[in-house]
């Protein structure tokens, strides 16, 4: 029994070390409890300081977006007041420079710049300058497509004219893939100064100019001539300087104008009620059967080779365009024959007197021909063909070739020799039986 008791307290000794064990490691894990929890009430009072001192910086700041808000909308009152006062300004200015001419009526010259150098600004002023006492009667306007600071410098140098600037950062989609995005720039800017002119300053009509354009001598007083004709007959669309088979070796007659169904473009004149670009004018649904008038030689002369086209077509079709040197007088000239009841008979009288010519090789055989000829073509690419021999502009727009008048495309060749390529159905189209 003693032997037992004793075997007991042997058991008792181990027990306790555990029992301490035990205890130890509480105490060891209540004091990393305590010391988590004092951590965590301290990052939450770390927190709580954040909030309210995150609470105070948004609060400072809508204050500030307050005082920004209150603050834009005074600079935009300004901004508008500043912009009435221009407007007045230049009204006012302008109204002085028309009360002066007293020449309301014969419209404005726009002369549109797209990213071009200053040099172009010196040649195409210095033909206003030349011509200052006809271009005094026309407000001349310079639209600058871009932010170039050399064009603006050199624009706002020439105290002849009114500075426009156009800013445009929109993206441009074009309809069919591959095409030029500077076409579509150009058409915005048209849009854009030709809004500005008729509707903010009111004028009744617009000569557009291109940047990189010659004027003839007489360019004012043609425009001023077609002015009359335009107002008088609303088949006329537009009237254009330009002839598109002007080239030197196509031309020989300063006083001949024309009819056409293609819009030539290149210096042209048109009313507030058509504020489109040259390339909407070619199609058919939007002139609608009206036409334009063109002049045999070109009364402006493209010299910008590296312009938006990218010197399409420069060597062979612009360089050699002949620009006139005679000063006709238009005042004098009676051109009733171009308005829309005269002058189909006109044309058909004159083309039914030009001698038919057939064959293969009628560029040869017009070589051998005195007097006027003309050319049956059967359709496009026929067409084309003959334009190749002969070396004018074989292009079509919307089925419609370049400078044509009822499918009609007339040119000089071994000048004074005209030379007309007919269309399947012109001669029907012009009332000519029998021919």
């Amino acid at each position: 029994m003693a032997k037992l008791s004793c075997d007991f307290r042997y058991l008792l000794i181990p027990a306790a070390f555990v029992f301490i064990y035990i205890q130890m490691r509480l105490f060891t894990t209540q004091s990393e409890y305590a010391d988590r929890m004092a951590e965590a009430v301290d990052a939450e009072h770390h927190c709580t300081s954040q909030m309210r001192l995150l609470i105070d910086q948004i609060s400072m700041q809508q204050e500030q977006i307050v005082a920004l808000e209150e603050g834009k909308k005074r600079k935009d009152q300004e901004c508008t007041q500043f912009k009435t006062l221009v407007n007045d300004l230049e009204k006012k200015a302008l109204q002085r420079v028309i009360d002066k001419t007293q020449v309301r009526d014969m419209g404005s010259i726009l002369i549109h710049y797209l990213y071009k150098l200053p040099r172009v600004i010196i040649e195409t002023i210095f033909g206003f300058r030349y011509q200052s006492s006809v271009a005094s009667k026309y407000p001349l306007f310079v639209s600058q497509d871009g932010s170039d600071p050399r064009v603006k410098t050199k624009a706002l140098s020439y105290k002849e004219l009114t500075y426009m600037q156009h800013i445009d950062y929109d993206p441009v989609h074009t309809d069919r893939p591959g095409e030029l995005i500077a076409y579509y720039k150009i058409a915005r800017h048209y849009k854009w100064a030709l809004d500005e002119l008729f509707y903010k300053h009111n004028f009744d009509r617009v000569i557009i100019l291109e940047d990189d354009m010659e004027i003839a001598p007489d360019f004012f007083d043609y425009f001023e001539a077609a002015a009359a004709l335009l107002d008088k007959d609303k088949s006329i669309m537009a009237v254009s300087s330009w002839n598109d088979n002007g080239q030197k070796q196509f031309v020989y007659d300063p006083y001949a104008l024309y009819r056409s169904d293609f819009f030539p473009g290149l210096g042209w004149m048109l009313t507030r009620s058509f504020t489109y670009w040259d390339d909407w004018l070619r199609l058919k649904e939007n002139h609608k059967g009206r036409q334009f008038l063109r002049p045999e030689v070109c009364r402006t002369y493209n010299f910008g080779e590296h312009g938006s086209s990218m010197g399409q077509f420069f060597e062979k079709y612009l360089a050699p365009i002949k620009m006139n040197d005679v000063k006709v007088d238009w005042k004098s000239q009676d051109l009733s024959y171009l308005t829309e009841e005269k002058y189909a008979q006109y044309f058909a009288d004159i083309l039914k007197a030009a001698k038919p010519v057939p064959g293969t090789d009628p560029a040869l055989m017009a070589s051998n021909i005195e007097g006027d000829i003309r050319i049956q073509y059967r359709d496009q690419s026929d067409f084309e063909y003959i334009a190749q021999q002969f070396g004018v502009f074989e292009e079509w727009k919307d089925g419609v070739p370049r400078t044509a008048y009822k499918g009609v495309v007339v040119f000089r060749y071994h000048p004074p020799r005209r030379v007309f390529l007919v269309g399947p159905d012109s001669l029907q189209q012009l009332g000519i039986e029998n021919a």
